[in-house]
């Protein structure tokens, strides 16, 4: 007989290692640079307001991660000042840009123990979205790899994504867990298709990620940490 669960999955970014801490400093710097060439209206929220909205624009176009970033940190840059913008700032955005690509990894809490006490009694797969190259880079200096069984990096978090996914490296979604950070692509979609979403807060989330809480379900629970995770896999089964 199957047990209820075989196989986790684990998000990376902000649910096992920082991430969005260096979007946030380079949107800082984004504001900072563009300060002296726009009108006194546009001050640094209103910017923020405007590099987002040029986000969601692109996701379409670059998918998620810091080259899709530094585009449209690019672009937005170029229409706030009506294409008036030094090119030595430009310059200074590829140049922040390649920084978060360098930014060294730093484990959350818990994070390398959570996914060695999983690897010990179920199947473990990372899933992941951003550049394919700078999630292998993260991954890589995490020290972490070696405990997956699977690794995806995919363009989004669907639940047809999530069925696949765990039909693969799995007994079906139906046997699954996903544990992330994520309301809008960890928890939701895995659940739709039918397996247990598991939501650990971060703090600092991209406004794009958000969605409301599927209180409703009785797969989906919330942890503090992920020092939390293997009693509450032991409880389900």
């Amino acid at each position: 007989m199957t047990r209820k669960l075989t196989t986790i999955g684990f998000d990376a970014d902000d649910t096992l290692w920082h991430n969005e801490r260096f979007f946030r400093i380079t949107q800082d710097r984004f504001a900072e640079l563009l300060m002296d060439h726009v009108p006194d209206a546009l001050d640094s929220h209103t910017l923020g307001k405007r590099l987002l909205a040029a986000e969601k624009q692109n996701l379409g176009r670059y998918g998620y991660g810091v080259k899709g970033f530094t585009l449209s940190m690019i672009e937005t840059a170029i229409e706030v000042t009506e294409a008036r913008v030094p090119a030595s700032v430009i310059q200074e955005l590829i140049t922040a840009g390649q920084m978060m690509l360098s930014y060294p990894i730093e484990l959350l809490p818990s994070a390398r123990a959570a996914v060695e006490a999983m690897a010990d009694s179920h199947r473990v797969v990372l899933v992941t979205k951003g550049d394919l190259l700078d999630q292998e880079r993260k991954l890589a200096q995490s020290g972490l790899g070696d405990l997956f069984h699977g690794v995806e990096v995919v363009s989004e978090k669907t639940p047809e994504i999530y069925v696949d996914i765990f039909a693969h490296h799995g007994d079906g979604p139906e046997h699954a867990m996903m544990v992330g950070n994520s309301m809008r692509s960890d928890v939701v979609p895995i659940i739709e298709a039918g397996g247990w979403g598991t939501y650990v807060p971060h703090g600092l989330v991209w406004e794009v990620e958000y969605a409301p809480a599927p209180n409703h379900s009785p797969r989906y629970s919330e942890i503090t940490d992920l020092s939390a995770l293997a009693s509450l896999v032991a409880e389900i089964g």
